[in-house]
């Protein structure tokens, strides 16, 4: 079946593309002789409406709240703000604008700001749940906007909102693949948290699940022995040898890989295997040193792209877009980061 424009069905109906398009937009008195040519011709030839050209045809605006943590001083946060402004330019001429709120790194930042979003008269959000029971509380109130919602970074396991990101249990999971490779004697693997005053983000917690979930599916690993040590942010300056007397493998769960990447090259300890995540260019720095073995890519800036590109085929396009789109899992070396340095 061969898809028909207004056009040929205005003169296969024989009367004019105008009134087509009020009995096709349901707009007007028609005589029903006229609508029922036209529906028989629909159901005969097939007709999609191109919802893009009728929503610029009507001037049609449409404001997308994006809901995210402060990024002036975060590497991370920053890339994804840059794939969000890099879509907001692409899609601006679709009648598309942006609002943003953004809360420091801490719970009661996060609250303050939830009303002021719910307060806010929008048709989407995009928003990274890094606080997982209070992002659970905000959604359940949002929710009653009836209005799509995409969430980037973290996945709290909403089948009610779409989500782009990686899947954490499986990345990993492939960090405990990676700490196993071409290993036959005895480790000690460090799981090292260097958190923030809180931290107690989804991702963060599930990255750890699938970590040891790797060596319990593995069982014949048995040579892999775990500690973990845990740290705040401002409290870096009470790292110290004894963390690391004995530990052949080190597992950082976030961007933070490159504080202990400088703390052993800084006390010129060799031998660690340090596997971490994001190409902040700290964490460049090390792996180009050879001090950090493997980086798990997030791509942050692909997922700040991508989480904009999904709420305009869901409303402008109206267009059925899977829910969940995960970013593949890259791993990063030395010889495969370019420019790679020798």
């Amino acid at each position: 079946m061969s898809i028909i424009t207004i056009k040929q069905i205005a003169e296969l109906a024989n009367i004019s593309p105008g009134t087509v398009d009020r009995i096709i937009h349901n707009r007007g008195q028609v005589a029903q002789e006229n609508v029922d040519k036209v529906n028989a011709i629909i159901e005969e030839h097939g007709y999609k409406r191109n919802i893009l050209a009728s929503n610029l045809a009507l001037n049609k605006k449409f404001r997308f709240v994006v809901f995210l943590p402060q990024y002036e001083n975060l590497e991370y946060w920053r890339s994804q703000i840059d794939g969000i402004k890099r879509a907001e330019e692409e899609f601006r001429k679709f009648g598309i604008t942006l609002d943003y709120f953004f809360y420091d790194f801490d719970v009661a930042s996060f609250q303050k700001s939830i009303q002021k979003v719910l307060d806010f008269d929008c048709d989407a959000l995009l928003f990274a749940p890094v606080f997982y029971e209070e992002s659970v509380q905000f959604l359940k109130e949002f929710e009653k906007k009836n209005i799509p919602v995409v969430m980037i970074d973290s996945d709290i396991n909403s089948s009610e909102h779409a989500y782009v990101g990686q899947d954490a249990f499986q990345s990993g999971y492939l960090a405990g693949r990676l700490i196993s490779f071409a290993v036959k004697n005895e480790r000690q693997v460090l799981i090292f948290k260097i958190a923030r005053e809180i931290e107690s983000t989804s991702v963060y917690l599930q990255r750890i699940d699938g970590f040891y979930s790797y060596f319990k599916d593995h069982d014949e690993l048995t040579n892999f022995k775990f500690s973990e040590v845990t740290i705040k942010d401002s409290g870096i300056d009470q790292m110290n040898l004894e963390m690391f007397s004995g530990i052949s493998s080190v597992f950082v769960p976030n961007s933070r890989a490159y504080i202990v990447a400088r703390f052993l090259d800084e006390n010129d300890i060799k031998g660690v295997r340090i596997i971490g995540y994001d190409l902040l260019n700290e964490n460049i720095e090390y792996l180009n040193k050879g001090v950090i073995d493997f980086l798990i890519n997030q791509r942050p800036e692909q997922q700040g792209y991508m989480g904009i590109n999904y709420l305009y085929k869901k409303l402008v396009l109206q267009e059925e877009t899977e829910s969940i789109h995960y970013i593949p899992l890259e791993i990063i070396l030395k010889e495969n980061y370019f420019p790679a340095k020798r």
